[in-house]
């Protein structure tokens, strides 16, 4: 077991964004939450292996773009095709041309990238789960056994998860949830988005025996749940490029300092400046290590 983190994302989506600046760019990149993670923990200085599913003409495509990225990739031929979008940014909004959630994954395929995610993980001192672009694509029940398989062998299982995803985990076995104050609403876990009742959404989730809970609240302060404490995190105020993936990355901070056997206070201040870094740029997961470290500074944690 080494400083590093296996991500598991096991359907990643090929991304085709039109862009408008002089004349008309088109960019294709992958994507999804496991790729935007993995990315953003790299680029913290923390060695990320991503273990994928890919198949038909678009996971060629991906694993080609796959490969050129800075961390490693675990990638399993499927059966099933993988999803892509078409989204426009012309005119600055984004607009959805087109896309296709992919197929979902065949059980040969999902037993070959459990064996593949636990090797992996098994190797790494932090083993992060990611959702897929679409809930139809893989069975929740992959999760819970890759969670209990990696928390039974001393892994620790960095969770950002809701709904069927998140209950799986919580049974296998999770020793930090990132969750959106939206999903804990949405997944009836929180009644409102008042602190009062989010925070009580995340003392459940640490009785059900998750060691740390961070709680993002889009505009507003994340809140934090560890050891006995209860916070505040409050990011360093940045203009705002594009508000996706801000989440992914704090994520991602969080994971990175924990591969390297950081404090949880080292771990929330790293993961809310990465998630407000990210949000001064257009690339998802993106952001150079030495903005984070010198905007970590700037975070400021109050007890609640």
């Amino acid at each position: 077991m080494t400083d590093r983190v296996m991500v598991f994302a096991p359907a990643p989506i090929l991304t085709v964004t039109i862009e408008q600046q002089a004349e008309p760019e088109l960019h294709v990149h992958p994507g999804g939450q496991g790729v935007w993670q993995a990315r953003m923990i790299t680029a913290l200085g923390v060695p990320a292996t991503l273990c994928v599913a890919l198949g038909g003409e678009v996971g060629t495509l991906l694993e080609s773009l796959l490969g050129a990225e800075e961390f490693e990739v675990r990638a399993v031929p499927q059966r099933s095709a993988t999803g892509w979008y078409v989204h426009d940014r012309r005119d600055g909004e984004r607009a959805s041309v087109a896309e296709h959630p992919g197929e979902p994954l065949k059980r040969h395929d999902l037993d070959e990238l459990h064996n593949i995610a636990l090797t992996e993980g098994l190797r790494s001192r932090v083993a992060l789960l990611s959702g897929p672009h679409a809930p139809s694509v893989v069975d929740a029940s992959l999760y819970r056994r890759l969670a209990a398989d990696l928390t039974a062998n001393g892994v620790r299982v960095v969770a950002d998860l809701s709904g069927d995803y998140l209950s799986a985990v919580l049974d296998g076995g999770v020793s930090f949830v990132k969750v959106s104050h939206e999903e804990l609403i949405d997944d009836g876990l929180a009644d409102d988005d008042s602190v009062e009742s989010l925070l009580a959404a995340g003392r459940k989730l640490r009785d059900g025996g998750v060691d740390g809970v961070l709680i993002s609240r889009a505009g507003d302060p994340a809140l934090a749940l560890f050891d006995d404490n209860a916070c505040e995190v409050h990011p360093p105020p940045l203009t705002v490029n594009e508000h996706r993936g801000a989440g992914d990355s704090m994520t991602a901070g969080v994971a990175s300092v924990l591969a390297r056997g950081g404090p949880m206070e080292e771990a929330l201040r790293t993961g809310s400046a990465a998630g407000a870094l990210n949000v001064t740029r257009h690339g998802l997961g993106t952001g150079r290590g030495e903005a984070v470290r010198e905007l970590m500074s700037r975070v400021r944690i109050e007890a609640l």
